[in-house]
């Protein structure tokens, strides 16, 4: 089985909320809440991913030093195997606007299990919530 390596951050702000971004129409998942990121590119880093997704997808700037690995998913979907290193980032530069159709919420941790999530991103929720 394939595996595919996508990088994902939890964005949190002043209060303590997590940045959650809604998949568009048109995309696998389309309508599931999940923590901005992307695939990693041949060649880049996690971290390096990271960086570039934020800026195309956010609008804002952020830098590796200021991306802490908090922790990964391991899941199996029909067609492939998502690892996915989740690290936590409290700064960054700019204000976060959707610039590719999906809906953005800045969620509390002990409200993220209010939000559907790809199976991938559920067992991410209590490990927020505690590290929180």
């Amino acid at each position: 089985m394939k595996i595919v390596l996508v990088s994902a951050v939890a964005l949190i702000d002043v209060d303590g909320r997590v940045l959650l971004a809604q998949r568009p129409e048109g995309k696998s998942m389309a309508g599931l809440w999940e923590f901005p990121g992307g695939k990693v590119e041949a060649g880049e880093s996690p971290e390096a991913a990271l960086i570039r997704e934020l800026q195309e997808e956010l609008g804002i700037d952020t830098w590796a030093s200021c991306l802490a690995p908090l922790t990964f998913a391991s899941h199996s979907y029909d067609e492939f195997h998502l690892l996915m290193p989740l690290f936590a980032c409290r700064k960054w530069e700019g204000t976060p606007q959707s610039r590719e159709g999906q809906s953005l919420a800045w969620v509390k941790a002990r409200d993220l299990a209010k939000y559907e999530m790809p199976p991938a991103d559920i067992p991410l929720i209590p490990i927020l919530r505690d590290w929180l």
